[in-house]
């Protein structure tokens, strides 16, 4: 069977300081079965028609980058005044970051491809954003972001399989409910069907034995029968992912290249989940080399991978990578950063209005700070979420705020991520759209412009 959404463990030295993170993080690890890279893929028409979406048939793929990236290294806020002090030994010099269309941010130079994307205005980043529950707990956290919920649960669902319980009865099914690679990420839990397909290194049965258990079951047991012709389609699918394969490429890339193949298969699934788990940065972090630039290097790296083999399905996509919460602002003993609240979401595909940083910047000097310690958030990540799914899937207002995020009214989706969409809100690094006024004018009403007005060089 097809061995190329697999299992996949990091390759090398990411693999190795993903196992050097905190003991919960550990322990998140071997809850997942030490797997470096989860997938899940949806049914291919989950699209309701209920509400304007920017593409006709868009394709959504959300990564969930595990351990608490440090945000503030990833898209590095130049701009702020107290940047370089406050991260000491690991502070990336202007010099050393490559450049965004705002000289406020610089990005690192472990993403050279997702800044191509940015400077094609096909990749962007929101910042200061996170979870609405911010007590720094990879299990908590990491909970909250799947779950979607305004706080902790026990026993929750999925905001995404909650999405798939919304979807109108009778909408053409192309790949037959939900299929998830491993162990099922919590994204994935709840009422909707949800396929589980595990690559293996075993042979397929004989085709007399498969051909007299499928003919059985089709009398005996249709639901049963159901189950299994949705698995032998989706085994039928990972098995072209893996045709002709290079083994010299890591299976975390190749993951990536799958789900873009799978997304832009003719009758294949429209939604993939991918979890990674290598952000947890205690100790050697680095600034433009060690833990943090050779994880965010592989996941670069990766990323091309989908786009490359997305095929022409890349302009109507959107990919999201948010993690759970990011890192103290201060260095901490070991190199490192420890767990803590504000950080940035990562947005890239044809489908993205792209070229800009989005959020609202608290400032990294000491009164700015969330408890004495942590980039303040500013934006709660359900906006995000929200945003893409309010303009790129078409979900209407009152049910992303009731059903797929409850008790989340007061959380607006975020405008300005989707080509086609609303107006950006709280553009930081492009003019704001609309009116006569002047690109000036315009510059300074941006959160960056603020921030500047408020602290004077």
């Amino acid at each position: 069977m097809s061995r190329l959404i697999a299992s996949a463990g990091l390759s090398g030295a990411v693999h190795e300081a993903a196992a050097a993170g905190c003991a919960e993080s550990r322990m998140l690890l071997s809850r997942r079965a030490m797997m470096g890279v989860s997938v899940g893929l949806f049914s291919a028409a989950f699209m309701p028609k209920i509400a304007s979406a920017a593409s006709a048939d868009p394709r959504l793929l959300v990564v969930v980058l595990r351990g608490g990236m440090d945000g503030i290294n990833v898209v590095i806020p130049h701009g702020d005044k107290a940047y370089s002090s406050m991260r000491g030994a690991i502070a990336i010099p202007r010099s050393k970051t490559l450049p965004l269309n705002d000289d406020f941010f610089g990005l690192n130079t472990a993403l050279p491809f997702f800044g191509r994307l940015f400077r094609r205005n096909q990749a962007a980043a929101v910042h200061a954003v996170c979870t609405p529950l911010r007590n720094r707990s990879h299990f908590d956290a990491q909970d909250n972001l799947e779950n979607g919920l305004p706080g902790l649960a026990s026993n929750s669902t999925g905001w995404l399989n909650r999405l798939l319980t919304v979807m109108p009865k009778g909408a053409p099914i192309r790949s037959n409910g939900a299929i998830q690679v491993g162990e099922a990420p919590l994204l994935l839990r709840g009422p909707a069907p949800v396929l589980g397909w595990s690559p293996t290194w075993f042979s397929h049965p004989p085709a007399p034995i498969t051909d007299a258990v499928v003919t059985l079951l089709r009398k005996r047991d249709k639901e049963l029968y159901g189950a299994l012709a949705a698995g032998m389609k989706a085994d039928a699918l990972a098995e072209k992912v893996s045709s002709g394969e290079n083994d010299n490429v890591s299976t975390f890339r190749k993951a990536f290249r799958g789900a873009g193949r799978l997304l832009s298969a003719k009758n294949g699934p429209r939604i993939a989940v991918m979890s990674v788990s290598n952000f947890d940065t205690h100790s050697g972090q680095g600034s433009t080399d060690g833990f943090l630039w050779n994880s965010l290097h592989e996941l670069d790296s990766a990323l091309r991978e989908f786009h490359d083999h997305a095929g022409d399905i890349w302009r109507d996509t959107v990919i999201v990578m948010a993690t759970e919460f990011g890192r103290t602002v201060r260095i901490n003993g070991d190199n490192g950063t420890d767990h803590g609240v504000g950080t940035v979401a990562l947005l890239a595909g044809g489908a993205v209005a792209g070229g800009k940083v989005l959020g609202d910047w608290p400032g990294l000097s000491k009164r700015d700070l969330f408890e004495d310690s942590d980039l303040r958030a500013t934006t709660d990540l359900r906006a995000v979420f929200k945003g893409v799914l309010a303009d790129h899937v078409g979900v209407p207002l009152t049910i992303l705020d009731e059903t797929i995020f409850p008790e989340s009214a007061s959380v607006k989706p975020m405008e300005g991520l989707v080509r086609g969409g609303g107006g950006g809100f709280v553009a930081a690094t492009s003019p704001a759209r609309g009116g006569g006024s002047s690109r000036a004018a315009r510059r300074a009403d941006t959160p960056i412009g603020r921030y500047r007005a408020a602290y004077p060089a």
